[in-house]
Formats: structure tokens, C-alpha cells, sequence
């Protein structure tokens, strides 16, 4: 039914195991009550013996999918399993004619000869009213000149950019990090930022490294051309996302030409800034990207560090498609997902519409 083992767990979950976990999770997310065997074999399409219920529902805890919160109580699901069930079960509604006559509305109401925060105040109360959660709004972010900037990883592959304006504005945004970059790949990053782009906006940084990188490639392709030509030099077909791998042959020739030698060691170093400079436009177009609708669960949500809460938080844009803010509602865990994940996008996107 269920093998045991956190990753394994949500993997192999058979059809009768999804069954009882999504009975679980709807009963706990209606009523926010423990959920015993008897009740589920009840609910269940096929029949079922409480017995063979309790036993899967073992097994869904072994997986770290459940918990039961008192000795002899049914089972509750834990923040991995209400994560499983948000990634891999959750159907999402679509808004009611009525929400959005009321989202638009309000929000075109308030966007008639007032003023920017007048428009987010009544988006954060609409939201509120209609979710029955905590209304929350981050006001519109500029894209001013940088004076520094920092990249902290929180997680494995989730992490934090500071970014610090010329004129002294700070903020913070989270990102998601390539599982397998190097610790030192983002302090590297930093260090040269740092050291070369300020003053610059965060997208004319992107703009500039990249520009950096086309340069760097073309000096290389020249390079390595010549190499080559000469009959000193090979190309391997890597067949990946990384550059072709040069394959220096005839090294006593090469030691002999003076300038071969030298474009070999710029063809090196140049291997290496490429590299370098990959990882660093992945790093800022994380920062300067706007995600989709996010949805944070218990200890996920470091945001505001409520333990027992759930954010859902969507970015709004401006005509040019620039994130310029965000919209969301903070609520218990046992938010009405379906309802609330279309309502908090559909609020972003007309929130960009009246203020883009």
C-alpha cells in the first residue's frame, strides 16, 4: 500500500491509499477534526472494513503523511501531508461570476481618483472579507539602483536576495536555488556584483552580465577557432547544457608557439567565467522574476514565523510585466485552498490592471 519512508510514501501510493489520505484531508480541511476509521470506511465507494482502514491509515503515518494528535484518535494530516495533497490533489475551482463582480469592482472603486495604497488597502479587505483570512499586501516595490547586494541561502534550495537601493531602501526576496549550487557560488556572486555593477537597476545588471557573457563566448569561439585551425586543438561534443570541451592535442607544439600557449590558458579562463557568469544571470533572474501563486504551509511560512498558519500569496505586475508587488491571504492551515488560491490571483491580476 504504502512504502515506507517520507519519499517513498508520496510516490507509491496506490489508488485506495490516495482515496482515504484525500477523505482525511477534506474532512480535516471542513471541519478541522480528527478523522477515525469508522467514519472513512463509511465514505468510501468500495467497502472497506474499518480494520483494512486503520491499516492504511497506519501506513500513511509511517509515511509521515498523518498524525494521530491523542492515543486511540483518529488522524490528522501533518504539514508534508497537507503539501502532498496541495501539489498532487488539489483540484482548484474557478471563481463564481459573483467574486469576481466583487473583486472587480471594489478594487476599480477604490482605483477611481485615489490613490496607489488606497487600492491596496482594498484589496488586502476584500480579500479578507471574501477568504475569511487575514488580508495581506506588500506595497509597490520600484526597481531602484543598487548598492549592494546579497544572496542567503535558508534551505537547500531556497534562499533570500538583499537588495540595497541608492537611496537606502532594503529588500528582501525569496528565490529558489538550483538544488545543486555550491555555497560559494553565491557569495562569489555577491563579491563580483559588489565590486563591478553598482549603481545599476537590477534589471540593467542582468542586462550587463549577460552582455559581459556574449563577449566573453565571442572571445572564446575566436580563440579556440585559431587553435584548432592550427591543428593543435579539438572539439568534444559534450551532448549537455554545459560548453564543449576543448581536447588540447600536440602539447610539445603548443609549448613551442608562444601565443598558442597563451590563448590555451585565456581558453581556460574563459571555460571558467563563462561558468561563472551561468551561474550568477540564474542567481539575479531568480531575484528579478515574479513566481505564480505560492502557497506556504505551517513552518513553511517564514514570511510572519505563524506556527499553524498558511499563506497564499500571488505577485502583481505593471503594464510592462514587471513584479511590482504582492497580494495574498494568511489563514490556518485548514484553508479553503480550492477557493482561496483563484480568488488571491484573480485579486493580483486586476490589482496589476488598475495600477499598471
Amino acid at each position: 500500500m504504502v512504502t515506507t519512508g517520507v519519499q517513498g510514501g508520496l510516490r507509491e501510493l496506490d489508488a485506495r491509499s490516495r482515496d482515504i489520505f484525500r477523505r482525511i484531508v477534506e474532512a480535516y480541511l471542513d471541519t478541522g477534526d480528527p478523522v477515525g476509521s469508522r467514519n472513512i470506511s463509511r465514505l468510501l465507494a468500495a467497502p472497506l472494513s474499518p480494520a483494512s482502514v486503520r491499516n492504511v491509515m497506519s501506513d500513511l503515518e509511517a509515511a509521515g503523511l498523518l498524525y494521530a494528535p491523542h492515543t486511540s484518535a483518529g488522524r490528522l494530516p501533518t504539514e508534508l501531508g497537507l503539501r502532498f495533497f496541495v501539489d498532487a490533489m488539489l483540484e482548484i475551482g474557478d471563481l463564481t461570476e459573483g467574486d469576481r463582480s466583487a473583486i472587480e469592482g471594489r478594487l476599480r472603486a477604490s482605483g477611481t481618483g485615489k490613490s496607489v495604497e488606497d487600492v491596496l488597502t482594498e484589496a488586502s479587505q476584500t480579500l479578507s472579507g471574501l477568504t475569511r483570512g487575514a488580508g495581506v499586501v506588500l506595497t509597490q516595490k520600484a526597481d531602484p539602483r543598487l548598492r549592494h547586494i546579497e544572496f542567503v541561502r535558508i534551505e537547500p534550495t531556497r534562499g533570500i536576495v538583499v537588495l540595497v537601493g541608492d537611496n537606502g531602501t532594503v529588500e528582501n526576496r525569496l528565490i529558489d536555488l538550483p538544488p545543486d549550487l555550491p555555497a560559494s557560488a553565491l557569495q562569489e556572486a555577491a563579491a563580483y556584483l559588489n565590486a563591478h555593477i553598482r549603481g545599476r537597476t537590477l534589471s540593467q545588471t542582468i542586462a550587463e552580465v549577460e552582455r559581459q557573457r556574449a563577449a566573453r563566448k565571442l572571445e572564446l569561439d575566436t580563440l579556440t577557432a585559431r587553435l584548432v585551425d592550427a591543428g593543435l586543438a579539438s572539439w568534444s561534443d559534450a551532448g549537455g547544457s554545459r560548453p564543449q570541451t576543448l581536447i588540447v592535442r600536440g602539447r610539445a607544439n603548443l609549448l613551442d608557439d608562444v601565443r598558442a600557449a597563451e590563448d590555451l590558458e585565456r581558453i581556460r579562463a574563459l571555460f571558467d567565467e563563462l561558468e561563472s557568469s551561468e551561474d550568477l544571470i540564474e542567481l539575479l533572474g531568480l531575484a528579478d522574476a515574479g513566481e505564480g501563486v505560492r502557497i506556504f504551509i505551517g513552518s513553511e511560512n517564514k514570511l510572519f514565523g505563524l506556527s499553524g498558519s498558511s499563506l497564499v500569496v500571488s505577485p502583481y505586475r505593471d503594464a510592462e510585466a514587471r513584479v511590482i508587488g504582492v497580494v495574498g491571504v494568511i489563514g490556518p492551515t485548514r484553508l479553503n485552498y480550492a477557493r482561496v488560491v483563484p480568488m488571491v490571483d484573480y485579486t493580483a491580476r486586476v490589482v496589476g490592471r488598475i495600477l499598471g
